[in-house]
């Protein structure tokens, strides 16, 4: 990666306009459902400056690609560029260098990212703008606010925004604006993401929180606002909610092994749970084996108080407001677990052949 350049990373505020050129970046495979919605999210922002959304498609197994293309001849501020490896990192960095459709990119300084799943306020570029004057940062952020309409995707809309579901990083459940460790999506300086080398290539997941590290070491301010929201949809079975944590847990693992000051409670707990809850499957097999009714009661405890556990933060998201339909509501804690477990699994295994080669969420 490039050796960060401070003096381009800590510009002074004042050199953004506010009508100031942006790029809008998205990396898409398989977003048939979503995308339209995303990008007329996009070309619906009350900007009052030169914006494009640059559209990195990867291989899919949908019509992501007729739609994109179809898109881009609809308007001519949205580009499609191929993006055959379908990885987010290197899809991102595809789309960013194809922003300005110049090689001058001081025209285009902002860069903000979107994916397939969100859709943004039509006040969103703007209010970026004016977080990246008036902080001074590197990035600015907000919250993700996911959206469900299906059983299961509200389950899961309603998981991943309660403290029980995936931690309480303030842009999943909120909190005071202010500094940050990282951002969710972010808009960005241009300049500061070229200079720390833009997304790491070698990362298939976790590549924002990688950028966000850099951009941080390299003396650069992140900035969180709670009033910034943006819609996500999340995975509509629970099939692909497994399959989301489980490739997430291990490109977490990588993430940590790669660099172990990144490890905290957040993404520790997930892992230990699952080793705990093996421990105590081991207990009842032995105890079962020798006939100890107390070795078995020992390692029943365990997952009692997990479910346990699980419930009650379940009964307490669902009754938040909107109150979860009833359906959504006992499903809810299924969604939780599936989260845990395959988050867990997914890091004590650690990252496979197979993983790294697939790129597809």
């Amino acid at each position: 990666m490039a050796e960060p350049d401070e003096k381009t990373l800590l510009r002074p505020a004042e050199d953004l306009a506010p009508t100031c050129g942006v790029t809008v970046v998205a990396c898409v495979r398989d977003e048939e459902a979503y995308l339209a919605a995303a990008v007329r999210s996009v070309l619906r922002q009350d900007h009052d400056g030169d914006l494009r959304l640059v559209l990195a498609v990867g291989p899919s197994h949908d019509a992501t690609a007729a739609i994109a293309a179809g898109l881009a001849a609809e308007d001519d501020r949205i580009t499609v560029v191929d993006n055959p490896t379908g990885s987010r990192s290197i899809g991102l960095n595809l789309a960013i260098e194809h922003g300005t459709g110049a090689d001058d990119s001081s025209d285009h300084p902002v860069v903000v990212r979107v994916d397939g799943h969100t859709e943004l306020p039509s006040d969103y570029v703007r209010r970026c703008i004016e977080l990246l004057r008036s902080t001074g940062a590197v990035g600015v952020g907000g919250v993700m606010t996911p959206v469900g309409e299906g059983t299961v995707q509200e389950a899961a809309a309603r998981a991943m925004s309660h403290p029980a579901g995936i931690g309480p990083a303030s842009f999943h459940t909120g909190g005071r604006a202010g500094p940050a460790e990282t951002v969710y999506l972010g808009a960005f300086r241009r300049a500061a993401v070229q200079a720390v080398g833009g997304y790491d290539p070698t990362l298939f997941r976790a590549e924002d929180w990688d950028l966000c590290l850099r951009l941080r070491r390299a003396g650069g301010l992140l900035w969180f606002d709670p009033s910034l929201v943006v819609e996500y949809r999340p995975r509509r079975t629970l099939g692909a909610v497994a399959k989301q944590f489980w490739r997430t847990g291990m490109w977490r693992r990588e993430v940590v092994r790669r660099d172990p000051s990144t490890a905290g409670l957040r993404y520790l707990a997930p892992p230990v749970l699952v080793l705990f809850l093996g421990l105590a499957l081991l207990l009842v097999a032995c105890g079962a084996a020798v006939g100890s009714a107390a070795v078995v009661g020992a390692g029943v405890a365990l997952p009692a108080a997990y479910l346990l556990g699980v419930l009650l933060a379940a009964g307490h998201a669902a009754s938040r407001r909107p109150v979860l339909r009833r359906r959504a509501a006992l499903v809810l804690p299924v969604v939780l677990v599936v989260m845990h477990v395959c988050w867990g699994s997914g890091f004590v295994r650690g990252l496979t052949a197979r993983a790294a080669a697939d790129h597809r969420a």
